[in-house]
């Protein structure tokens, strides 16, 4: 069964940073293509950023600049440095792989930037 465990959400003040990381198990992990989502309240879920099993990144517009994606095969693990966060960036943070399997969500890790 796999299992994605998001961890690294908390409250920071505008412009703050926060790096999230994402612990996989139960599947291939180095083969997968992973991608951090994000959902704020009352919206849809949006790709913030993707990472390849080769390791290139792909961010999505509003983040370029700001954000990084990295991977470690050997910790199974995925990180997002979130760097100078914008309040409208609050909302449940969340790992898949890519494409999607809707079946791995796990609970996400919330990120509020407010001051």
């Amino acid at each position: 069964q796999v299992q994605l465990v998001e961890s690294g959400g908390g409250l920071v003040q505008p412009g703050g940073s926060l790096r999230l990381s994402c612990a996989a198990s139960g599947l291939i992990f180095s083969i997968n293509d992973m991608g951090w989502y994000r959902q704020a309240p009352g919206q849809q879920r949006e790709l913030v950023a993707l990472i390849t099993a080769w390791s290139t990144a792909h961010y999505a517009d509003s983040v370029k600049g700001r954000f990084t994606i990295t991977r470690d095969n050997a910790k199974r693990t995925v990180y997002l440095q979130m760097n100078s966060l914008k309040p409208e960036e609050t909302a449940v943070y969340y790992c898949n792989v890519n494409p999607i399997q809707t079946s791995y969500w796990g609970q996400g890790t919330q990120v509020t930037v407010s001051s």
